[in-house]
């Protein structure tokens, strides 16, 4: 089969490498027909992820067909489409009991991609693959349903439950990446008062209207100040940061009103400066986490009843063949427009948006 490779820094290809075949009598193995491209497959690429080693296929998010199962796989079966969690969860170590499955210690957790083969190829092993596989209707689109391997799961409940978001609240989110829309767009199940969204690219501004937000702000500009005239000077109730940098993270700090929470979700490659000499005295609650996924089988309940806006937040469709040229569009998104990009079968009856 085919799959893209990680070589190392800034190195990778679109390859022959062997079939994935069953290790365990847990696994199942998947033929992708939709991936897609994390940032994190980004931070891999530039050698921020120092346990990916060199030879592994990337990618943790995916729909597609079973072909095979272990003995012990009791919830899906060969002909089944999946949605793959891009979390694997043993179901037995003290966190999977918890449902903090991201943390799992049983051989689980974030390992597609990462620390075994994962996702970015025409087939996968998916460990654990009762409690790391949800089965999709008939009706669900790949390029609608991948989308809840890790975004929407990642933005609801790192960013907006952790946050703690609620009726009434201000909610300022801080990057309109696929996970600050995702944030924007789950939040509005809590009835906040209002939504801020900030950005420096005016198009994802734009999306972030088109998904729920009521104001935005230019993050090279004064966000700051947007957010007092709106707030009184208070500050937001809840700041999600979707960005995963230094500055946007001290950015959060200063908008967070008294009592206020931030909910940090992007991955942050360099440490970032905690001013405890300033939020002391505010109560402030921050957060921090991995998906744990048990949301899943939620949210795909609200995308077959129409209330996720999934697949707006997809602008280039691409099939599996033309996964290097995915990476390089979506690696360039200043220039290319790029917010989410789907690759494989779903790119067939479809014309490539934004190229």
């Amino acid at each position: 089969m085919k799959a893209l490779v990680f070589h190392g820094p800034e190195q990778s290809s679109w390859q022959e490498v062997p079939d994935p075949g069953l290790e365990a009598t847990t696994d199942a193995i998947v033929r992708i027909d939709t991936t897609t491209i994390c940032g994190t497959d980004l931070h891999i690429l530039r050698g921020e992820q120092p346990d990916v080693e060199p030879g592994r296929v990337l990618g943790h998010e995916g729909v597609g067909e079973v072909v095979e199962t272990g003995t012990d796989v009791r919830g899906i079966r060969p002909g089944d489409r999946v949605l793959i969690s891009c979390v694997s969860a043993c179901g037995h170590c003290r966190f999977c009991r918890e449902r903090s499955y991201g943390q799992c210690r049983g051989g689980g957790g974030w390992v597609l991609g990462r620390t075994v083969d994962g996702t970015q190829a025409e087939y996968v092993r998916v460990p654990f693959a009762d409690l790391s596989t949800h089965p999709l209707t008939s009706t669900a689109e790949g390029h609608d349903a991948v989308l809840l391997a890790d975004v929407f799961p990642t933005a609801y409940e790192v960013g907006v439950l952790n946050g703690r978001v609620g009726p009434g609240d201000t909610v300022v989110v801080v990057g309109s990446g696929p996970i600050g829309l995702a944030s924007i767009a789950t939040a509005q199940f809590f009835s906040p008062g209002r939504i801020i969204a900030v950005d420096p690219d005016p198009a994802r501004l734009d999306a972030a209207k088109r998904v729920g937000a009521d104001a935005v702000a230019d993050s090279a500009e004064d966000p700051e100040r947007l957010v007092d005239d709106l707030t009184e000077g208070l500050g937001a109730d809840v700041v999600i940061e979707a960005v995963g940098s230094p500055r946007s993270f001290e950015t959060c700090t200063r908008m967070v009103r008294p009592g206020g929470r931030i909910a940090n979700v992007g991955v942050h490659a360099r440490p970032a400066t905690l001013h405890l000499e300033d939020l002391w005295i505010k109560n402030v609650t921050i957060t921090t986490g991995l998906v744990d996924t048990y949301s899943t089988a939620t949210l795909l309940s609200l995308l077959a009843a129409g209330r996720l806006p999934a697949s707006t937040l997809i602008t280039h469709l691409f099939e599996l063949d033309q996964m290097e040229e995915a990476y390089d569009v979506f690696a360039h998104a200043a220039d290319t427009g790029a917010i989410k990009i789907a690759v494989g079968e779903c790119a067939r009856p479809l014309v490539a948006r934004g190229k």
